[in-house]
């Protein structure tokens, strides 16, 4: 029994280490997201009615709350290790199965909203490329600049006729004679790249956290059964 929870310990003090990585790389790609140029531009351009900037929020602060969870289950599960404690064990359990639980519906809402996202940011696009090709906005057209120069693109393929005007007007000028750059396609594809880091982060988290809650588990059992063995065998001289 000593044995195996020596075993269980060196391979949860490993496990809490890559939890404590893992935890800083979600709370690093939260703010990336939330700050980054790409996203903030779009958001800070989206109409109220566009779901964009929502959940552009939403996933800032989910990330940041899932960081701390995994720290916390990290740290936790380090001090029941060097302590042997029941209570810290049982708590360090409790913080895996937490992240556990955020983790799931996370990776479920990734494959199943994802053409929701794109089709968001996509639209502030069309939106603000629609509005200066009508010149209708000046101030419109320094957003669309900005856009441009952001995601290094250059117009669209638009059904209403000739975009040569905007596109001279908003395009960086090492993009404006660039043929194939529409800029939808660079933002999906953008995206895209983005969302694949996402579901390959959340698919180790979630190994972790369900291999931390196994580890967890064995080793409140062997504390538990290792106190009770060692209250056996001891003799009172009287």
């Amino acid at each position: 029994l000593r044995c195996g929870m020596r075993t269980t310990k060196c391979q949860l003090l490993v496990t809490s280490l890559c939890v404590m990585l893992l935890g800083l790389s979600v709370a690093t790609l939260s703010t990336v997201t939330h700050y980054g140029l790409h996203f903030t531009l779009l958001s800070n351009i989206s109409l109220e009615s566009n779901s964009y900037r929502v959940i552009h929020h939403a996933a800032f602060y989910f990330g940041i709350c899932l960081s701390m969870t995994l720290i916390l289950a990290a740290l936790l599960s380090s001090a029941a290790t060097v302590r042997e404690s029941q209570l810290l064990t049982a708590m360090g359990f409790f913080c895996f199965a937490l992240a556990f639980c955020g983790l799931i519906p996370a990776a479920c809402w990734r494959y199943t909203h994802s053409t929701e996202v794109e089709d968001s940011m996509m639209d502030v696009y069309d939106l603000v490329y629609e509005e200066v090709r009508r010149n209708t906005s000046s101030f419109r057209r320094h957003e669309l600049t900005a856009i441009h120069e952001a995601f290094l693109c250059c117009g669209k393929h638009s059904p209403f006729g000739d975009t040569a005007n905007v596109e001279t007007k908003t395009c960086p000028s090492s993009q404006v004679h660039d043929v194939g750059q529409d800029c939808l396609q660079e933002i999906r594809d953008f995206l895209k790249q983005h969302m694949d880091f996402v579901s390959t982060l959340l698919g180790i988290a979630i190994g972790f956290t369900v291999y931390g809650m196994i580890l967890t588990s064995f080793l409140w059992f062997s504390i538990h059964f290792s106190s009770n063995l060692d209250r056996k065998g001891k003799y009172i001289l009287r």
